[in-house]
Protein backbone atom coordinates (compact mmCIF):
# COMPACT_ATOMS: atom_id res chain seq x y z
CA UNK A 1 0.00 0.00 0.00
CA UNK A 2 1.14 3.32 -0.97
CA UNK A 3 -0.20 7.03 0.73
CA UNK A 4 -0.67 9.75 -1.58
CA UNK A 5 -1.96 13.10 -0.36
CA UNK A 6 -4.87 14.46 -2.30
CA UNK A 7 -6.74 17.68 -1.87
CA UNK A 8 -10.50 17.98 -2.02
CA UNK A 9 -12.33 21.18 -2.00
CA UNK A 10 -8.62 23.09 -0.59
CA UNK A 11 -8.31 20.44 2.32
CA UNK A 12 -5.19 18.05 2.21
CA UNK A 13 -5.66 14.60 2.97
CA UNK A 14 -3.81 11.15 3.37
CA UNK A 15 -5.20 8.41 1.38
CA UNK A 16 -3.83 4.65 1.14
CA UNK A 17 -3.70 3.28 -2.30
CA UNK A 18 -2.80 -0.01 -3.61
CA UNK A 19 0.33 -0.45 -5.34
CA UNK A 20 -1.54 -0.37 -8.80
CA UNK A 21 -4.97 1.67 -7.60
CA UNK A 22 -2.98 5.42 -7.49
CA UNK A 23 -4.29 6.30 -10.85
CA UNK A 24 -7.79 4.97 -10.20
CA UNK A 25 -7.79 6.71 -6.95
CA UNK A 26 -6.69 10.00 -8.08
CA UNK A 27 -9.59 9.96 -11.03
CA UNK A 28 -11.99 9.02 -7.81
CA UNK A 29 -10.90 11.72 -6.22
CA UNK A 30 -10.99 14.29 -8.97
CA UNK A 31 -14.50 13.68 -9.53
CA UNK A 32 -15.18 13.73 -6.10
CA UNK A 33 -13.70 16.92 -5.73
CA UNK A 34 -15.43 18.63 -9.22
CA UNK A 35 -18.77 17.67 -7.73
CA UNK A 36 -17.94 18.91 -4.05
CA UNK A 37 -16.89 22.31 -5.87
CA UNK A 38 -19.81 22.53 -7.80
CA UNK A 39 -22.06 22.30 -5.18
CA UNK A 40 -20.14 24.45 -3.09
CA UNK A 41 -19.77 27.12 -5.97
CA UNK A 42 -23.75 27.04 -6.39
CA UNK A 43 -24.29 28.27 -3.07
CA UNK A 44 -27.15 26.86 -1.89
CA UNK A 45 -25.19 24.49 -0.04
CA UNK A 46 -22.45 25.75 2.89
CA UNK A 47 -21.65 22.89 5.44
CA UNK A 48 -19.06 20.33 4.19
CA UNK A 49 -20.16 17.75 5.37
CA UNK A 50 -23.93 18.26 3.48
CA UNK A 51 -21.94 19.02 0.86
CA UNK A 52 -20.11 15.94 0.78
CA UNK A 53 -23.37 13.69 1.00
CA UNK A 54 -24.60 15.68 -1.74
CA UNK A 55 -21.84 15.13 -4.31
CA UNK A 56 -21.77 11.16 -2.42
CA UNK A 57 -25.35 11.04 -3.93
CA UNK A 58 -24.81 12.98 -7.27
CA UNK A 59 -21.81 10.55 -7.55
CA UNK A 60 -23.32 7.24 -7.12
CA UNK A 61 -26.59 8.40 -9.17
CA UNK A 62 -24.62 9.25 -11.85
CA UNK A 63 -22.63 5.44 -11.42
CA UNK A 64 -26.03 3.70 -11.46
CA UNK A 65 -27.91 5.55 -14.47
CA UNK A 66 -24.58 4.17 -17.15
CA UNK A 67 -24.96 0.40 -15.23
CA UNK A 68 -28.50 0.15 -15.88
CA UNK A 69 -28.20 2.13 -19.51
CA UNK A 70 -28.51 -0.49 -22.38
CA UNK A 71 -25.64 -2.01 -24.05
CA UNK A 72 -25.11 -0.51 -27.06
CA UNK A 73 -25.70 -2.61 -29.95
CA UNK A 74 -22.04 -4.03 -31.20
CA UNK A 75 -20.66 -3.11 -34.59
CA UNK A 76 -21.44 -5.45 -37.44
CA UNK A 77 -18.24 -7.67 -38.35
CA UNK A 78 -16.94 -9.61 -41.28
CA UNK A 79 -18.38 -12.50 -39.68
CA UNK A 80 -22.12 -10.88 -40.22
CA UNK A 81 -21.94 -10.22 -43.52
CA UNK A 82 -24.07 -12.45 -45.86
CA UNK A 83 -26.53 -13.25 -42.19
CA UNK A 84 -29.91 -12.82 -43.57
CA UNK A 85 -31.90 -12.60 -39.96
CA UNK A 86 -29.36 -9.92 -39.10
CA UNK A 87 -29.86 -7.77 -42.32
CA UNK A 88 -33.64 -8.34 -41.31
CA UNK A 89 -33.53 -7.55 -37.55
CA UNK A 90 -31.17 -4.37 -38.85
CA UNK A 91 -33.62 -3.39 -41.15
CA UNK A 92 -36.62 -3.51 -38.74
CA UNK A 93 -34.73 -1.55 -36.49
CA UNK A 94 -33.60 1.12 -38.95
CA UNK A 95 -37.18 1.43 -40.08
CA UNK A 96 -38.60 2.21 -36.12
CA UNK A 97 -35.98 5.05 -36.14
CA UNK A 98 -36.63 6.64 -39.52
CA UNK A 99 -40.50 5.81 -38.55
CA UNK A 100 -41.10 9.68 -38.52
CA UNK A 101 -39.59 9.70 -41.99
CA UNK A 102 -40.69 6.70 -44.02
CA UNK A 103 -39.09 3.22 -44.24
CA UNK A 104 -35.89 2.50 -45.15
CA UNK A 105 -37.38 -0.13 -47.63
Amino acid sequence: MNQIEVRIMGQSYLLASPDDGEDALREAVSRVDAAMCSIRDAGKVKARERIAVLAALNLAYDLIQRESAPAPTPAPTAMDDGDPERAAHLIRRLDQALAGDGLLL
